[in-house]
This record gives structure tokens, sequence and C-alpha cells, in this order.
């Protein structure tokens, strides 16, 4: 498959068998995080995977609405960035998210980007205060999102490229 056949095909997945990811699997997606671009090359983020199952359950309750396919998922892994480091923090944690989002589907593995920055915990807590106690990062260590990843139960349609929405292209001018 080419790159935008990957593209086309990789869509959020959020119900998982409960198959085991292969390591082998795991280590590629980690590998193209660690590939992706960054501002000056300063790669400011650090991953956090977690394979333990009571742990899931509980990060499943990190964020009002949006994560309890957590607790269903075989891995997660956490994006966190040292802000100190880069002021494009964000911008590069999330092209890390999407580079392992878009291997996990290459390989066949169901992923969903759970977002982090800027949302709450049901508690009343921030989803960054909430996992920051749960997974003991350092305080000048940013959430950015997680990436859920399990086998899917299913996998929705590719987009068809002919469903673009291509009145967003601009050129020249707006």
């Amino acid at each position: 498959m080419d790159l935008l056949e990957i593209m086309q095909t990789r869509r959020s997945v959020r119900s998982y068998t409960g198959a085991p990811i292969a390591e082998e699997d795991l280590t590629k997606i980690l590998q193209a995080g660690l590939l992706s671009a960054s501002g000056h090359a300063a790669r400011p983020w650090e991953l956090i995977v977690v394979r333990d199952k009571a742990v899931l359950a509980k990060m499943a309750e990190c964020r009002v609405g949006a994560a309890k396919m957590l607790a269903g998922a075989d891995t997660a892994i956490v994006v966190v960035a040292d802000e100190e480091q880069t002021d494009v923090w964000v911008e590069d944690s999330s092209i890390v998210m999407a580079n392992m989002h878009l291997m996990a589907d290459s390989l066949g593995v169901g992923s969903c980007w759970i977002q982090g920055r800027l949302r709450n915990a049901p508690d009343g807590r921030t989803t960054e205060e909430y996992l920051r106690e749960l997974l003991a990062f350092p305080e000048r260590y940013r959430l950015e999102a997680v990436l859920s990843l399990g086998m899917p139960e299913r996998h929705p349609a590719k987009t068809e490229l002919s469903e673009l929405l291509t009145a967003k292209i601009h050129r020249e001018k707006f």
C-alpha cells in the first residue's frame, strides 16, 4: 500500500477483540513516533507505554466521555513533552501521534487518538493532572494525547478520495 492508501484506510477504532498486539508491531508503531519531524530537531517528546490492564482501566477514567475504550485496549501510548525544550511541543507531539496512528492502521492494529491537552477528568482535575498522578511523569512535561491500541473488532470503511472536501483547497488566495 502506498502512503495515500494508508491515509484512506486510517480510521479511529474504539472496539477491540482483546487479542494482544504483536511486540514487533508495537515496536514499529513506537519507531514511527520516534521518526517524527520536530522543529529544530528538538524532539521534546517522551512516550509512556502502558500494557497493564489495571492501569489501562484507570486511564479509561482520565477524560470526560472520551477515553472509555482504554479499558478494552491492549496498549496505550501516552505522549508527553518537555515544554521548556521548545515552544512548538504541541505541534511536535501531534506529529508523533499522527505517525503512530498511521503506522498502527497500516499494520492492522486499531487505534484512537484521545486528546488530553486542555481536557478534564470526571473528578474535576485536568486529564493531565489525572494521568501525571497515575503515570508519574515530571511537572515540566505536558500531556498532548493518548493513543489507544488494540486488535480491531471491525474496521470502518476507508475514505474514498471522491468524498474529500476539495472545496477546502484554495490556490493563491482564499
